[in-house]
C-alpha cells in the first residue's frame, strides 16, 4: 500500500492560454494513467474545485518513496510541469505522507515532543 503521495495543485490560467493549458492538463492526465498501468505509481486522484481565489484543483499521485522520487526526476512528467509552469499560475509540487507514512510521521512528532519541556 501506498505510504506517500506527490500533491500537484494549480491556480487560474493565464488569460489567452486555456486551451494550451487544457491540453497540457490532458498531457499529464495520460502520463498518469500510462504510470498507473506500468506500476511506476499506484494510483492518483484528481480533483476540480469550485471557484475560490486560490486553487482550481490538484491531483494527488500516491506511491511508495521510490515510487514518488522516480516520478520527480522523470523527464517526462519534469516536462509537463515545465508546460504547466507556462500557461497556469501557482503550480505546486508537495510531497507528502499517507496511510502507514501517517503513522510512522506521528510516531516521529510523538518522539520529538518528548524532547520539548510541556506548559501546563
Amino acid at each position: 500500500m501506498a505510504d506517500r503521495i506527490l500533491f500537484m495543485s494549480w491556480g487560474t490560467p493565464v488569460r489567452g492560454l486555456e486551451e494550451r493549458g487544457l491540453d497540457v492538463f490532458n498531457e499529464a492526465l495520460g502520463l498518469l494513467g500510462r504510470m498507473q498501468q506500468d506500476g511506476r505509481i499506484e494510483a492518483f486522484d484528481v480533483v476540480l474545485l469550485e471557484p475560490n481565489g486560490d486553487l482550481n484543483g490538484y491531483i494527488s499521485v500516491h506511491g511508495s518513496a521510490a515510487q514518488i522520487d522516480a516520478l520527480r526526476h522523470d523527464e517526462e512528467f519534469v516536462r509537463n510541469t515545465a508546460d504547466a509552469m507556462m500557461i497556469v499560475d501557482r503550480v505546486r509540487h508537495v510531497a507528502g505522507y499517507t496511510n502507514e507514512g501517517v503513522a510512522r510521521q506521528v510516531e516521529i512528532y510523538r518522539d520529538a515532543i518528548t524532547k520539548v519541556p510541556q506548559r501546563a
